[in-house]
């Protein structure tokens, strides 16, 4: 038994009919082929939705397509479902019927399950305030599958008291802030989107920086209430900015996603635009002229598996400052003074527009000069290393090495950094890159047991009893607990990968003794000899996993 909300529209406009007439009712009325009974797969709910909503993006298609697919298909008979009402009470039925069109019935009604009503009017200081949280969502149809919310919701529909999650000693104290975050992006509505530093954004959750789980942890609150982050909040410094949106929200009448709404006459984009200017932020800044890309179709799908695993150019400081540089039609005059004057080997040569046209150093005044001792900054000006914001920083190391540095672009192909062979060393460099490498292996390990292999295969793995419960993804899982999950034989063939089993394993036991050695923080570097096994180990898992 699984328990469920389905809402009866964004301001309870089908509660009416759905407690009259004892059904479950979502709306998505403009899909073509109308009855969903025969779209057997997501792709084919997919499709029809894409077709239906021509002008919604990847991610707006992707959340309204798991909406649906659940409630044709996921949401069983026998279930309990929670409807929240207008009068601030809430509905408790059980499911009794598979999915019906009902094609003569008014607009906005057609789409229907058969439910038994239990409860109708029962008062929200009932339930306990994780609980109540949980059915915070601004999407039409989600699962409550979090702290023991079955159990208790059917506990609440037999006049029960609200027996309380299961670890609320271990949790409970931090439940309310991301409520907080959801009522006041909800205050906001259409007109004034919340934006935020990443920073404060993590404080929410009680966090300072990204680790996985806590990463993994802030992905399953905002797709549970129906939340997105543009940028994504696991892109750029802590410092950069991003706006919480409601994504999730079911299509208004006009047919719009809330997103669409929002960005609808580039409101949205120019307040963020407006906001960038009274701060003086670059990186707000370059946020805003990215938003209108992100929402033509950009944003990552709810039904995609692939996100960044990797450490980004973006993830350093120096690549999201603006540097010091000189224009086309500048005298080289102009560009010997600034790098005295600031201690610069090179600067950016740039266009009009702000995107790069070449880079002036030292090295090459000296050529230019040794050839014509008259030569302008056009002679000194070569070709420059360009790297993009979103590019795997570990793919750059050995350029910037061999060349002092890189120029940073952003998404308009505009120069928005420098990242040179000091601020590499100083903020990267030999003692981050184990690190770094090792965090995405178990990134990677992370994203690809969650995606093939059930939560209570994953559980079965703990020998504790107690902590198996607290398991909720594979990223509650130590390093270690990997070799024993993935020895088991259904386990490994869910994978799917036709490599040798043995190696593999043998290869993450390597990788966990040099990660357990790691962590001691030993004063001495780790030499390019020791990092091959794991290396090794990485390259494998891009190859059977190759999304980045």
């Amino acid at each position: 038994m699984r328990a469920w909300v389905v809402r009866a529209g964004e301001n309870g406009e089908r509660e009416r009919v759905a407690l009259e007439e004892g059904v479950l009712v979502v709306g998505w009325d403009r899909l073509a082929m109308g009855d969903l009974a025969g779209a057997a797969t997501r792709s084919d709910i997919r499709a029809a939705v894409a077709a239906a909503y021509p002008d919604e993006g990847s991610y707006t298609i992707g959340n309204w397509t798991g909406q649906l697919y659940r409630f044709v298909h996921e949401i069983q008979p026998d279930d309990l479902v929670v409807l929240p009402l207008k009068s601030l009470r809430v509905a408790i039925g059980r499911v009794v019927g598979a999915y019906e069109y009902r094609a003569q019935a008014a607009e906005g009604l057609r789409h229907v399950r058969r439910v038994e009503w239990l409860v109708t009017d029962l008062d929200r200081q009932e339930i306990q305030s994780d609980l109540l949280d949980s059915l915070g969502s601004l999407l039409t149809v989600f699962e409550l599958s979090r702290f023991g919310a079955a159990e208790r919701v059917a506990a609440l529909a037999e006049g029960k008291p609200d027996p309380g999650r299961p670890d609320a000693d271990e949790f409970a104290a931090t439940l309310t802030e991301p409520a907080k975050l959801y009522e006041e992006v909800r205050r906001r509505g259409d007109e004034e989107p919340l934006t935020l530093s990443i920073r404060d954004f993590l404080a929410v959750w009680g966090v300072q920086r990204r680790y996985p789980a806590t990463t993994a942890q802030i992905k399953d609150d905002l797709e549970a209430r129906g939340l997105v982050t543009v940028p994504p909040f696991t892109e750029g410094t802590l410092d950069s900015r991003i706006a919480v949106l409601a994504g999730g929200a079911e299509p208004d009448e006009s047919g719009a996603s809330a997103v669409t709404r929002m960005s609808g006459g580039s409101r949205l984009g120019a307040r963020l635009q407006e906001a960038a200017d009274s701060a003086a932020d670059d990186v707000f800044a370059d946020m805003a002229s990215r938003f209108s890309t992100m929402l033509a179709g950009h944003l990552p799908d709810e039904e995609s598996e692939a996100e960044t695993v990797a450490y980004l150019v973006s993830n350093l400081d120096s690549a999201n400052r603006m540097p010091e540089c000189v224009r086309v039609g500048d005298t080289i005059e102009s560009a010997i003074t600034l790098m005295v004057l600031r201690g610069y080997s090179q600067l950016p040569v740039l266009d009009a527009d702000g995107r790069l046209r070449g880079v002036v150093s030292w090295e090459s005044i000296g050529r230019a000069r040794m050839a014509d001792p008259t030569a302008g900054l056009p002679a000194a000006t070569v070709r420059g290393q360009e790297a993009d914001g979103s590019d795997d920083l570990l793919n750059w190391i050995g350029a910037i090495q061999q060349h002092g540095y890189v120029v940073v672009r952003d998404h308009d192909h505009k120069v928005c950094g420098l990242i040179t062979a000091s601020d590499l060393t100083g903020q990267f460099g030999t003692r981050v890159r184990p690190f770094v490498l090792v965090e995405e292996i178990e990134q990677r390990l992370r994203r690809v047991v969650d995606r093939c292999i059930p939560l209570d295969r994953i559980r079965a793995v703990i020998p504790s009893p107690k902590r198996a419960a607290r398991v909720r993804s594979a990223a509650d899982l130590t390093f270690g607990a990997y070799k024993h999950l993935l020895k088991v034989p259904d386990n490994w063939a869910a994978l799917g990968w036709g490599i040798d089993q043995e190696h593999f394993l043998t290869a993450l036991e390597t990788c966990r003794t040099f990660r357990n050695d790691l962590m001691h923080f030993s004063p001495d570097p780790v030499t390019d000899d020791q990092l091959v096994p794991a290396q090794g180990l990485l390259e494998l898992l891009r190859s059977m996993d190759p999304q980045v």
